[in-house]
């Protein structure tokens, strides 16, 4: 290997070892509004969605819109949504999220590997799960560290990191809008 040729590799290794290192939110960061986020009350009834997921280098590498309709019946919430890709390729995934205490949340959804758990914090709220995401070309084992803050009543910033191997290779940034 070349001197030039190993010098872009360890530039390249270098950032994505620094942006890996990245900040992120903290469920004890100062909530910025006096809201209380309750997943159950959003996500209960009809809502839409529109994202779209960005490679490490910012590069936009596909956009969605999301139909979700959303049932809380006191105990579990369940949610479908209905994911219409800018390429015209569409997704279903059924999530059942089940309340297991006054802030915390356990859920399921198709190629979900065991259980994603999430917490409430004010208007935040936090959710971490590995799932084997559909892809172009197949599917992909990817984990999420995905962040919701409840801007207002009607509507959800939602910014995910997803990582795999422990590496960060992008994010999906989403806004939620109640109908």
């Amino acid at each position: 290997m070349t001197r030039k040729k190993r010098f872009i590799a360890g530039l390249v290794l270098a950032t994505v070892t620094l942006s890996a290192c990245a900040g992120r939110p903290d469920l004890q960061d100062q909530p910025l509004s006096d809201r209380e986020f309750n997943l159950e009350e959003f996500f209960d009834g009809k809502s839409v969605a529109r994202g779209q997921f960005q490679d490490l280098f910012g590069r936009v590498q596909r956009r969605f819109d999301v139909q979700i309709t959303g049932e809380w019946n006191g105990q579990t919430l369940t949610l479908v949504e209905d994911f219409t890709y800018d390429d015209g390729e569409t997704e279903q995934r059924i999530w059942t999220l089940e309340k297991t205490g006054e802030e915390t949340w356990e859920g399921t959804a198709p190629g979900v590997l065991g259980a994603a758990v999430g917490r409430e914090n004010g208007d935040t709220f936090n959710w971490t799960y590995r799932i084997d995401l559909p892809v172009r070309k197949g599917t992909m084992r990817v984990d999420f560290d995905d962040w919701m803050w409840l801007l207002n009543e009607d509507r959800v910033l939602n910014r995910a990191y997803v990582s795999r191997y422990g590496v960060r290779i992008g994010e999906a940034i989403i806004v939620f809008e109640k109908l």
